[in-house]
């Protein structure tokens, strides 16, 4: 989570409030770099920086934390490091009896912030010290890994958590702390306000708490880099269908890791599955925490992440790039278009093609029809419903989940232990979990199963694009359009939200968006939903999050949202057709139609002063 803006204004009280604060830090920091830069602040009396370091305490929740990297208790560091690991440590030893048996596992990506001395490493070894101190055994991984390398780590070993450090696609400056209970899933509430409480008991670093020498030697430390590397690419090997096309195949792919750690975990997957492996982009294959080729990391952003990736496929004549974000847990793919052009996959589009892959490469090794009542398929609330059409027709079973990967991970572990198989779980958000032995999104998998699909495709004479059409006319045309307000004001976002549900001024929603008809509301901030016979919302409701689905007459489901770890207003528009011969550009034209109408009515960025997404 990021850290909540710090209070405004001074006075005697934010004044003296302040000085407590830096004078526990000044005693409990241990690391001259940040130490000294709190002491200058502080000798130049500068009070407006000072109120940003230390005016709030980063917030610890179901994602764990995210904030910048430097000093003070808003910030991630050596010392907010200690403090939030002690008190998941303590946390732990309440929930499990027999954690100095089990243990946790940690691993790291590769971001740093020199000026304040803090890397993804070095937190991690003072995360690992805090549980040896307290004779629990640690898996520490001594190199970067993937994120999901850490789920899947703790499944394998029957540990009770895991921690990443990582900030995934995040500016430069951020890190982050996220955390894995024991059933190998991001936790979810209560365990948050657990730990956060917790942290808040056990601010003080421990005796020991800095001296990372301890780790050095311990019988209590474990490395389970070569082993874990080793099994997990034996089970992905399970999920290789097609390997002596894979062999042969003529099809080239370049690869690009965007400055983080992926490079070397793609190239042994393909390897995994007899491919040749992918061509990488040279200037964006080595980790690199200033990530200098790119204004953003994330290759959800697209085509200017993708730039060099697009020059060296044309020059080596690959048809195919497949992009993986920093810590390689989400995947964007894009292909070359018989026009020349590239396409790059929304993160539906690939949803939709890894789910029928999934499904078509599991229903050819399972011919009887029984085995299907046990099959199941997820998706976010905000993700295309392709999958549920998928379903209907083929006869599985398909449910949706709140947004984000920590819902569908514990739903899909719940399912599992009743007996069920999870074939396929996705989010629009180019998050993809094709292989249930981790309960969250892989980039690596999903790498390399797009690669074997491509490339199976290509013995049909078929792109990806073709393939994506095929999807469409079997099951129904599934066109979607999100996009995103910045609004950095709390009181502005609740203001809009609570206009939508008194949109007549007598306490009810909008009947209407402009020229279309609504059918249906869900509400999950209140939890209302008109479309259940009592008007109650099936899916948990949260109060702290703002959340409104509209289904319209014409068959378009529209949902709006706040986000959990930036200061935007999302939404996510999708038109479902039924099968058979839809026009597409025709459906296309309807829904920006209705996209513009929700901008215009429901948004109002004149009225809240809202900036758009920049294009």
């Amino acid at each position: 989570m990021a850290a909540p803006a710090a209070p405004g204004g001074s006075g005697p009280g934010t004044d003296s409030l302040l000085d407590q604060e830096t004078a526990r830090w000044l005693r409990w920091d241990k690391n001259p770099l940040t130490l000294e830069s709190v002491k200058q602040l502080i000798a130049e009396g500068n009070k407006e920086e000072l109120q940003k370091c230390f005016g709030a305490r980063m917030e610890f929740g179901t994602a764990g934390l995210r904030a910048a990297m430097g000093a003070g208790f808003a910030r991630m560091n050596d010392l907010t490091i200690i403090q939030t690991t002690q008190g998941f440590c303590r946390y732990l030893e309440k929930q499990f009896s027999d954690l100095k048996q089990r243990g946790v596992v940690i691993s790291f990506d590769a971001r740093a912030h020199p000026a304040s001395g803090s890397s993804s490493k070095r937190f991690a070894r003072l995360a690992a010290t805090t549980f040896i101190t307290q004779g629990i055994p640690v898996y520490l991984f001594s190199d970067i890994t993937p994120t999901p390398f850490v789920p899947y780590t703790v499944l394998h070993l029957k540990l009770c958590a895991g921690i990443m450090i990582t900030a995934s696609h995040n500016p430069k400056q951020d890190d982050g702390y996220k955390v894995y209970w024991a059933n190998g899933a991001q936790i979810t509430h209560p365990h948050d306000k657990g730990i956060s409480q917790a942290i808040e008991e056990n601010l003080e670093p421990w005796p020991q708490a800095w001296d990372d020498s301890l780790l050095n030697g311990s019988p209590l430390l474990h490395d389970p880099s070569a082993s874990i590397s080793k099994d997990y690419y034996e089970d992905l090997k399970k999920y290789c269908f097609h390997r002596s096309v894979n062999k042969e195949t003529k099809l080239k792919f370049v690869h690009t890791s965007v400055h983080g750690v992926g490079h070397r975990f793609v190239q042994s997957a393909f390897r995994a599955f007899d491919f040749v492996p992918p061509e990488a982009v040279p200037e964006q294959k080595d980790p690199d925490p200033e990530f200098p080729t790119v204004k953003y990391p994330n290759p959800e952003e697209g085509e200017g992440v993708l730039t060099l990736s697009f020059a060296l496929a044309d020059k080596i004549k690959a048809k195919v790039i497949l992009a993986n974000d920093p810590d390689a847990d989400r995947l964007a793919v894009a292909e070359k278009q018989d026009s020349g052009e590239w396409r790059v996959f929304s993160g539906n589009e690939l949803g939709a093609l890894l789910g029928w892959w999934l499904f078509t490469c599991w229903k050819e090794k399972n011919q009887d029809p029984s085995a299907l009542k046990d099959t199941y398929m997820l998706s976010s609330t905000v993700s295309s419903k392709i999958l549920r059409a998928i379903a209907l027709k083929e006869g599985f079973h398909f449910e949706e989940t709140l947004t984000g990967f920590k819902w569908m991970g514990n739903r899909a572990k719940q399912l599992i232990d009743q007996g069920k198989n999870v074939l396929f779980a996705f989010e629009e958000a180019i998050g993809y979990m094709c292989c249930p032995f981790v309960l969250d999104k892989d980039g690596v998998s999903a790498a390399v199963i797009s690669a074997e699909l491509a490339s199976f495709l290509a013995t049909k004479n078929l792109s990806l694009s073709q393939q994506l059409k095929a999807i469409y006319v079997e099951y129904g045309y599934h066109i979607t359009k999100a996009s995103y307000f910045i609004c950095h004001d709390q009181g502005t976002i609740k203001k809009l939200f609570e206009n939508l549900r008194n949109y007549d001024g007598k306490n009810n929603y909008p009947k209407t968006c402009g020229r279309f008809e609504i059918s249906g509301i869900r509400d999950l901030t209140t939890g209302y939903d008109d479309g259940q016979p009592d008007k109650k919302a099936v899916l948990p409701t949260s109060k702290s999050s703002q959340m409104i689905t509209f289904t319209f007459a014409n068959g378009c489901v529209a949902t709006m949202r706040t986000s959990g770890t930036e200061p935007k207003i999302k939404y996510y528009a999708e038109l479902c057709a039924p099968p058979g011969n839809s026009d597409p550009e025709q459906l296309k034209k309807e829904l920006n139609e209705l996209v513009t109408a929700i901008e215009e009515h429901f948004f109002q960025p004149q009225k809240y002063n809202l900036q758009a997404k920049a294009e």
